[in-house]
């Protein structure tokens, strides 16, 4: 089920409200704008067929990124629910001073967010499909009309279709192309993994090209007729599933209603913004998972570092929480690649024969500690005669890794050992017979690897 979602509603914010003032029509304007953007971004990449890359996302940085979203949009909803002026400051200086000033709460609006929360946690308990959010309007509607409530509420709401206009200010499109990038593939990531779990229960096959295609789509549709990015909810789509919905035809009745419903859309006037916050605050405080990124952190550190480094980032970066993710991306990609250049080499000694066992990757940056390791172990066994090279355990290995065996190979040689190959991995074999010595046993043997490939003879 596709619609505004709170992530997707955060980055928004994010790359917006420091371009133009919340809620003035040039920010509205550069709403529908970006939600064009972000389309056409999803609608390349599923016509270029890159769903992949939503898989490039690292699971530290959604946790970490997905926690920190959750504290500042609990954050933006804390001072409505409590009845207090948010002021214009940071979401969470804000927040806090909502908080440690309790003289300054509306006491009907704290008892209506209460309400609210008890009715959409607790219909949840019930049923995933009780209505609860559905019931939390209705009484908030009812009390406002019975006690002629005087705190602050929706408000006119327009009925009718949205005008759909591409007069929008496209000369800003410098300003936004980095947001639009970073919410196209920030914001999808909630869908595939909505799309993957419940493609995975019903045994079906899913295409992130398609989901990308249809998810860009809806975004265009989105701009053009006013609204802003969109997104796949995790919630709507389970209480659509658990309701019976079982095809697209779903969101087509979806749809429908929505637009029947458009012509009596004023009668949410009178609903109190007390238990529209009450209402966000219970949909995203599940987000906030501290005791994730702790279990990471027992995991793997430096994983846990990334997620810690995107969690603080978005806290402190916010609102530009775009670039937040980005710097998230960043530590993630520089923790791969130090693991990467890091080369297991397993080393073994019997009488005077020297056995180096590689392990992982082996590419330009890694190279180096197969060589290093081999200078350490001739220091340490003076009276080696011989050396073998066991590439079993090797798991890719690049032009500037082979280069790095040949000389390898050439200096043990020059220190007087007597080199053989075994074990050579058929991914590898292609590149090595090019480069290796033509003299080195094992090559000039053909047999390249212990192992019997499938089908065909060693």
């Amino acid at each position: 089920q596709t619609g505004p979602v709170a992530m997707t509603s955060l980055l928004t914010f994010g790359a917006l409200s420091v371009i133009a003032a919340p809620g003035s029509p040039e920010y509205i304007a550069l709403a529908a704008l970006l939600a064009i953007m972000v389309g056409l971004v999803r609608f390349v990449l599923g016509s270029m067929r890159a769903g992949s890359v939503v898989y490039l996302m690292s699971q530290p940085v959604l946790m970490g990124f997905t926690a920190a979203a959750g504290i500042l949009i609990v954050s933006s909803q804390l001072p409505t629910a409590l009845g207090v002026d948010a002021g214009d400051g940071a979401l969470l200086e804000e927040a806090w001073n909502a908080l440690i000033h309790p003289s300054a709460w509306d006491a009907t609006s704290v008892v209506l967010a209460i309400v609210t929360v008890l009715a959409v946690i607790g219909g949840r308990r019930i049923s995933r499909v009780f209505p609860g959010v559905l019931l939390a309007v209705a009484i908030g509607i009812a009390y406002s009309a019975i006690t002629d409530y005087t705190g602050s509420t929706v408000g006119d709401v327009p009925t009718g279709l949205p005008p759909f206009s591409l007069d929008l200010p496209w000369s800003r499109i410098d300003n936004l192309l980095i947001g639009a990038v970073v919410i196209a593939l920030v914001g999808f990531a909630e869908p595939a993994a909505i799309s993957r779990t419940f493609a995975a229960q019903d045994r079906e096959r899913w295409d992130p090209n398609r989901e990308f295609l249809a998810s860009g789509l809806a975004n265009v549709a989105s701009g053009v007729s006013g609204g802003f990015p969109v997104g796949g909810s995790f919630s709507r789509t389970s209480v659509n599933r658990l309701a019976g919905a079982r095809t697209r035809w779903a969101g087509t009745v979806t749809g429908l209603t929505v637009l029947a419903f458009l012509p009596v859309a004023g009668v949410l006037s009178p609903l109190p913004r007390a238990i529209l916050g009450a209402i966000v605050i219970s949909a995203v405080a599940s987000l906030v998972r501290i005791d994730h990124l702790v279990t990471i952190f027992r995991q793997s550190i430096p994983q846990g570092a990334v997620a810690s480094i995107t969690f603080v980032a978005t806290l402190v970066m916010s609102p530009r929480i775009d670039q937040a993710v980005l710097l998230g991306i960043g530590a993630g990609i520089i923790v791969h690649l130090w693991r990467e250049l890091r080369t297991l080499v397993m080393v073994s000694a019997e009488g005077t024969t020297l056995t180096l066992k590689p392990a992982g990757v082996m590419f330009f940056g890694s190279s180096a500690g197969l060589q290093d390791a081999l200078l350490v172990e001739l220091a340490e066994h003076p009276d080696a005669t011989a050396l073998v090279l066991d590439l079993s355990r090797l798991g890719r290995i690049d032009y500037t890794g082979a280069w790095s065996l040949v000389d390898m190979i050439e200096r043990a040689r020059q220190a007087g050992l007597h080199v053989s190959v075994e074990s050579v991995p058929a991914h590898a074999r292609r590149i090595l017979s090019r480069v290796m010595p033509g003299d080195v046993p094992a090559l000039q043997q053909g047999s390249w690897d212990r192992r019997p490939a499938k089908g065909k003879p060693t």
